[in-house]
């Protein structure tokens, strides 16, 4: 298993949920989160926004399904044909364990 972290714009999480619903992934956790990339934030006037608001979505999958997804949320989450900065990144970690509480199950 596969755990993948994608920090999207906040309007572009719908349709990134959306995407993955429809796509057959429905087992998200989302979170509103704050930050800046390499652009170091932005500046509007005389006011510099250090940290940008941003939405980080959590999913665990199989490893074999990892390209199909990252795939999803790219085209879901990218702004316009080619991109903008600012249209955020996926993080891919591996999953040792997983349980759940309810049942103390084990998931493979």
């Amino acid at each position: 298993m596969i755990m993948i972290r994608a920090i999207v714009r906040p309007e572009k999480v719908d349709e990134v949920l959306s995407a993955l619903m429809y796509a057959g992934y429905p087992s998200v956790t989302k979170m509103d989160v704050f930050g800046r990339g390499k652009q170091r934030g932005m500046k509007i006037g005389e006011v510099t926004y250090d940290e940008l608001p941003k939405e980080l979505i959590l999913t665990v999958i199989n490893d074999g399904d990892k390209d199909f997804v990252i795939d999803t949320i790219m085209k879901a989450a990218r702004t316009g044909s080619k991109g903008a900065h600012g249209d955020g990144k996926i993080f891919i970690t591996p999953v040792e364990e997983a349980y759940t509480i309810s049942s103390g199950q084990k998931q493979l």
